[in-house]
């Protein structure tokens, strides 16, 4: 079995969060906010799929104002949340949701489509209790991305070298790169970097920005 990391007492308690359930409510905003973190822009249209748990009872446990908080870059407990649907539609995402009846790797399970112009990418989050997340799938692609490790998630131009100039610079700055996940949506368009490291280094997050064809930088830790 994973062991999970607790960084608090109130990981193991539970997050401050707007909403009655961890899983459902916490979990979903995070989940949402990720995916919006790894887009890197916010989309015209997300078709959100729902599974299992999510799928029976996200009405009622506030999933659906959390995933879409989330997506408007929105914390577990910002106030904003139970006005998400309404915030959204004001700001031209429309938001289409999906319940889905057939099994999912977990209970908690939530697919998105994020379409903005000709961009398109799918991604897949597990919420896994006590507001912890995992992203399991990107563009196709199996990942396990728990954020329980310092993750950079760069969105560029899919241009030759970019891989070589986001890598030397952790080189430079003797930061060893445990995993790195690179997906692209097609030849020449946006692509995509996830990258784990093993020691916590924000500051690498305004060297990347630097870099020409970079579009955006997230940092978590």
């Amino acid at each position: 079995m994973d062991q999970l990391k607790y960084r608090s007492v109130f990981d193991i308690i539970g997050p401050i969060m707007v909403g009655p359930s961890s899983s459902h409510t916490a979990g979903a905003a995070r989940i949402g906010k990720v995916v919006r973190s790894i887009f890197g822009e916010q989309p015209d249209s997300v078709d959100i799929y729902l599974y299992e748990s999510f799928a029976k009872t996200y009405r009622g446990h506030g999933t659906d104002v959390a995933l879409v908080g989330g997506l408007l870059g929105m914390a577990p407990d910002d106030a904003r949340l139970a006005d998400s649907l309404k915030i959204a539609y004001e700001s031209g995402m429309e938001v289409l949701f999906v319940p889905r009846k057939e099994k999912a790797e977990h209970p908690n399970s939530v697919k998105m489509l994020l379409t903005k112009g000709k961009r398109k990418m799918t991604v897949t989050g597990i919420s896994i209790g006590g507001g912890n997340i995992q992203i399991s799938e990107l563009n196709g692609f199996k990942i396990s991305l728990t954020m329980g490790t310092p993750t950079f998630i760069t969105v560029h131009q899919d241009v030759p070298g970019m891989i070589a100039k986001v890598t030397n610079i952790f080189s430079n700055a003797a930061v060893n790169i445990g995993t790195m996940t690179v997906t692209r949506e097609s030849k020449g368009e946006k692509a995509i970097m996830i990258i784990e490291v093993d020691e916590p280094r924000p500051d690498i997050k305004e060297q990347l920005k630097q870099l020409e064809h970079i579009d955006s930088v997230t940092y978590f830790d």
